[in-house]
């Protein structure tokens, strides 16, 4: 008698699971800010300084007195010239300072007034045309970041506007969480490496092994270490070797394929005769059958072997999973509501994740084949559509979009 189906496992309970296994790594190391794109802060980063340092001028022109120019047309001779960079000297009362943008504003000047709003009058003499209020076109100190502000938190994930913030405050060198350590191999003897065997000579059932492609590119997207193991022969002792070594010394251990329920595969007999595995069926489309599991400490992450479903399950489950192992404390994308520009009357009981891409108008376009096994739909798609189960969509129904751009970074 055959053994009966587990349940499907609603996406988000999977994920809450999957996150509580995910301990962020031990240890840390210090790289250059030039480096650290991507990378997750391991601890505060809290401001010695002002940002900026002194009030500062936000335009070129003159440095005044508000209270001294009550009218248009008040002529002031100019009593020094303060360049960016230099030390400013008190304004004299009764005068201007020429002054340029980031420039130090002069003690006892409380306002900047733009060069298009005064003319010449004479050698060292400025006419002011428009009375100037008090603040203006001035930048105070502490207006970007106050000394003692944290302004990044441990468990942020860097970006380049973030690299830029931190090199503000004069940092060269940030601490980050340490890279996780990815193993990654196929296993299969129907798969054949690119450039191995050319496209005429394939034999009958064989196929090119493009998931290990986008799988450690995927990785390398999220900052991890990997040791690609390429195909490993299709036999339990291969496998159960394959493991040994990749446990011994990585955080994870990925693989695709192998993972469907009932699927004759060394893949699963292998981890649990050297550790433990879990089989899922998640209530995903596509994307149903994913493994968790522990080989010695290594973790062990199984996706499916169509391409789609396997690209899809590593953005759901396996990039948050790899966040959180860094220490990152957002690792949820963001969705945005965009209209459907077309229509998807077939409604499924799994929640699913459509292949789709913005237009000109605003809204989104659906790839025609949404099969597990067209990779194309991913290439030519810039996002997924967050499509509830048993829902169908009208044109112009509103959906949950999230961007590949969000997804990818």
């Amino acid at each position: 008698m055959n053994a009966p189906r587990p349940a499907l496992r609603p996406l988000d309970e999977a994920l809450a699971e999957l996150l509580g296994h995910a301990r962020p790594l031990e240890g840390t190391e210090s790289v250059s800010t030039f480096d650290a794109d991507g990378r997750v802060m391991a601890q505060d980063l809290v401001s010695a300084l002002q940002v900026p340092p002194q009030d500062n001028s936000s335009m070129d022109g003159y440095a005044v007195r508000s209270r001294e120019i009550a009218d248009e047309g008040v002529s002031l001779p100019v009593s020094q010239r303060i360049p960016a960079g230099s030390a400013a000297e008190p304004l004299v009362p009764g005068s201007a300072a020429r002054i340029f943008t980031g420039a130090s504003i002069p003690d006892g000047a409380d306002a900047v007034v733009m060069q298009e709003e005064t003319e010449p009058a004479g050698e060292q003499i400025v006419r002011i045309l428009r009375v100037p209020k008090p603040g203006q076109w001035i930048r105070k100190s502490g207006e970007d970041i106050q000394r003692g502000a944290t302004v990044l938190a441990k468990g942020e994930r860097l970006s380049p506007a973030g690299l830029g913030l931190a090199a503000s405050i004069g940092m060269d060198q940030l601490v980050v969480a340490r890279r996780p350590r990815v193993a990654l191999f196929s296993t299969g003897d129907e798969l054949v490496m690119p450039g191995q065997v050319a496209p005429e000579n394939m034999k009958p059932g064989a196929i090119y092994n493009s998931n290990r492609f986008f799988l450690r590119a995927l990785l390398k997207r999220l900052g991890c270490d990997v040791t690609d193991y390429g195909v490993v022969p299709d036999r339990l002792d291969a496998t159960q070797q394959a493991l040994r070594v990749a446990a011994e010394a990585h955080d994870l251990i990925l693989t695709s394929g192998g993972v469907s329920v009932g699927e004759e595969d060394h893949i699963k007999p292998a981890v649990q005769s050297l550790g433990s595995l879990d089989l899922w069926q998640i209530a995903i489309k596509p994307g149903k059958p994913f493994a968790y599991g522990k080989v010695g400490a290594a973790h062990f992450i199984g996706l499916p072997g169509n391409p789609v479903s396997s690209f899809v399950t590593f953005l759901l489950l396996v990039r948050p999973f790899l966040l959180r192992l860094q220490g990152a404390t957002q690792v949820a994308p963001k969705a945005v509501p965009l209209p459907a520009h077309f229509t998807w009357p077939r409604a499924d009981k799994r929640r699913e994740f459509l292949r789709a891409r913005r237009n000109a108008e605003g809204g989104l376009d659906l790839f025609p084949n949404q099969s597990s096994g067209v990779l194309t739909s991913v290439a030519w798609g810039d996002g997924l559509v967050d499509n509830p189960p048993g829902q169908s969509i009208a044109r112009g129904d509103p959906v949950s979009f999230v961007s590949f751009a969000e997804l990818l970074s």
